[in-house]
């Protein structure tokens, strides 16, 4: 059931009143209004961890999984779930990647996460194959940024608007496993009016077969992006423009929680078990975004933003078999079953998760140029919900697999609440060049409201008065970043910061997680080559951990929010890029590299699967001590090819120390992928991919008392034509 539907009108009139002063004088170039890197702010000054991957470098590779792609750059660990990084889970610096929840994830400088502060868990992630440009930061360089400020942010440039008075392209791929991909946009460039259209399409049948059924464990997603622009004469006094961008996607996903039993996995690692067999995600995403720049003078320019995310999302899944949770038997109930041993039906319980999320705002920063300093001065509005209106069915499965419901649930009788948040955030940033010193000075203020609103589980919809909770929440964040230009070529860094992250709804005695983290490193650019090696210490006073399904919590733990206290994470990034030459051949070389330590300070016990009872000394899960990654390529003519290979060491799946348990790690893997592009002519292209070429067969998560298994080899063939 949804509460609200429509952005407040307040949020509209600011963003109108801010477009309307007068248009005016001189042309400004290259306007940015999205993008966090710039000619004026270029990604090799910022004074912390920071990294570009720009259009040419998402293209050798063609990746529709963030998760493949955000490996390029060290300090980031991903935990693979679909095999297609359609849920990714994203973490950064050891903060754990469940759902992408302690990062910040943007689209277009704007919130992305359905509910970034009543509800961070990302369930809904911007396509990725349509980006143009990922931007990555971490530690003091994402100290502008909230709500999560301890790991970092990840920003995702949609399609700009060509320059051309007319340019576009076309591409499809077709792969194994039914995978299938076409991508179009077309657009232009005028004089005071600009648009581009595009339309993103994938799909696949899926790698894995359901035991004893003809259903398959594919997907689709549509995304549909357009965006207008209008923009005053180059002659104008207080040149303006105003840009408008519509998006549109849904997903139909056959996607489950329900690995394998170990011996299961041994035997066929590539099946699922037919309890799964209705297991399906379908959702919906639409999105307004308008933008405003000005510029007020030769040294003052304001950039306003104003959104609107409507998020559904229904993920019907099984969560009790045989009467038993997942995680409690009833994986290995299904395993039984499948085996033709035991009872002739099975009771399935398919709970449907069904959530709809709303997330609007507006923001505004103010540019100065005051020569030695350089200041944003900014400003966000922000409200977010989820609303859970959830039911149980009750099926059997029979002798014969077939799915047959026994009992259909009343909407709002497993989960009848809404979690929602207000947040007012407030920054300085100061940038001071003193000789070869650059200061970076910051200090954010956040004010935030979290409620909720709960019906218990009833079949009395929202008649009754719900239960309310309410937190309130301030802070101050500041950040303190300093460069050293010892030579042209070498930059020496160091930074501190306070990171933060809000409470999570239900919970008025909730503690913010809180830390303080610290980098220094140098970084060295001389010709092709950059080098980059940064140290990071985050210190944790209260670290947050929350349970979602995804982590194989029990369903009676499901949205709680525990405390780890005091916790220790360090290590060391590194990234070195080069190219060389050899008459008519360029080999381009790329290595990434993460070594990580983690420690709890203090033991208790919770009810998150992956921590339970923690001993002070334990490692956290899920964050591998070392991952590395190669890429090397040759380019000659018409002609690119470039091998990836992809290292991750060892890993826990519980909290513990000393020698990892069998049945409680992830062991390391060595994965290999491929990619080869042929140049036809200036406006066709022939593409080549092979994800996972050695066809390693790996473990990429232990949840619900299962074993969940990594994408297969999978080629695939492209063509392109550009005008």
């Amino acid at each position: 059931m949804k509460t609200a539907t429509f952005i407040k009108p307040s949020l509209i009139c600011l963003a109108v009143v801010a477009a309307m002063p007068a248009m005016a004088k001189e042309q400004v170039k290259d306007i940015e209004l999205v993008t966090i890197f710039s000619k004026s702010n270029p990604v090799n000054d910022v004074p912390g961890s920071a990294h570009m991957l720009d259009a040419k470098t998402l293209e050798k590779f063609d990746y529709t999984d963030i998760m493949r792609t955000l490996t390029a750059v060290p300090g980031v660990y991903v935990l693979e779930e679909d095999g297609y990084g359609l849920r990714p889970n994203v973490g950064m610096r050891g903060t754990g990647q469940n759902r992408s929840e302690k990062v910040t994830i943007m689209e277009d400088n704007v919130l992305a996460a359905p509910a970034p502060y009543a509800a961070p868990s990302a369930y809904y992630f911007p396509t990725s194959g349509r980006m143009t440009q990922i931007e990555v930061l971490k530690g003091t360089s994402s100290a502008m940024y909230g709500p999560r400020t301890t790991g970092g942010v990840v920003n995702m440039l949609s399609r700009q608007i060509p320059e051309q008075d007319f340019a576009g392209q076309f591409k499809a791929n077709l792969g194994e496993d039914g995978f299938a991909k076409l991508h179009a946009y077309a657009g232009g460039k005028g004089d005071n009016v600009s648009s581009v259209f595009e339309v993103f399409h994938y799909q696949a049948d899926g790698f894995k077969n359901i035991n004893h059924t003809d259903r398959d464990s594919g997907f689709e997603k549509n995304d549909v992006l357009t965006k207008v622009r209008f923009n005053s004469d180059d002659n104008a006094k207080y040149y303006q423009e105003l840009e408008f961008k519509l998006k549109y996607s849904d997903e139909d996903s056959n996607e489950t929680y329900i690995g394998l039993t170990d011996a299961d996995f041994a035997s066929n690692p590539y099946s699922r078990y037919s309890a799964s067999q209705l297991d399906n995600m379908a959702t919906e995403h639409k999105q307004l975004q308008v933008n405003h720049f000005i510029n007020l003078s030769e040294r003052l320019t304001l950039s306003t933003n104003a959104y609107y995310n409507d998020f559904h999302r229904n993920w019907y899944k099984a969560s009790k078999i045989g009467g038993l949770s997942l995680g409690s038997g009833g994986v290995e109930a299904a395993a039984e079953f499948d085996q033709g041993a035991g009872a002739d039906t099975l009771a399935v319980d398919i709970k449907a998760n069904n959530r709809d999320y709303l997330s609007q705002g507006v923001q505004t920063v103010l540019n100065a140029d005051l020569n030695d300093h350089q200041m944003k001065f900014g400003v966000r509005y922000h409200e977010d919900q989820m609303d859970r209106f959830q039911w149980v069915d009750k099926y059997e499965l029979g002798a014969d697999y077939t799915m047959t419901l026994s009992s259909a649930g009343v909407p709002g009788t497993d989960s009848n609440r809404i979690d929602s948040a207000e947040a007012l955030a407030l920054f300085v940033h100061d940038e001071w060049t003193i000789g070869n010193f650059v200061v970076n000075a910051g200090l954010r203020y956040e004010d935030i409201i979290i409620k909720r609103k709960d019906w218990g589980k009833n079949d009395s919809g929202r008649d009754l008065d719900p239960s309310r909770k309410k937190n309130n929440v301030d802070v101050v964040l500041p950040s303190l970043a300093l460069t050293y230009k010892l030579t042209d070529e070498l930059i020496l860094l160091a930074g501190v910061q306070k990171g933060f992250a809000p409470p999570a709804p239900g919970n008025e005695q909730a503690e913010n997680e809180e830390s303080v983290n610290y980098e220094f490193g140098a970084r060295y650019i001389v010709d092709s080559l950059h080098a980059e090696a940064i140290a990071f210490y985050s210190d944790y006073d209260n670290m947050h951990g929350n349970c979602t399904a995804s982590q194989g919590c029990d369903e009676d733990n499901i949205g709680n929010q525990y405390n780890a206290g005091e916790v220790e994470i360090s290590g060391v990034e590194i990234k070195l890029g080069d190219s060389f030459a050899f008459g008519s051949f360029v080999i381009p070389v790329d290595l990434a590299y993460t070594f990580t330590e983690t420690e709890f300070q203090n033991s208790f016990s919770s009810g998150l699967d992956t921590w339970g009872d923690v001993s002070s000394g334990d490692e956290l899960p899920y964050v591998p001590e070392q991952q590395l990654q190669l890429t090397v390529g040759v380019e000659f003519e018409q002609f690119t090819a470039n091998v990836l290979v992809r290292y991750m060491g060892d890993m826990r799946t519980q909290a513990g120390q000393g020698t990892l348990v069998a049945d409680q790690r992830i062991d390391s893997r060595t994965i290999t992928d491929l990619s080869a592009h042929y140049a036809l002519d200036k406006a066709q292209k022939l593409s080549l991919t092979v994800d996972n070429v050695f066809d390693q067969t790996y473990v990429t998560s232990r949840t619900h008392g299962s074993t969940m298994v990594g994408k297969p080899r999978t080629l695939t063939l492209g063509y392109s034509y550009s005008f």
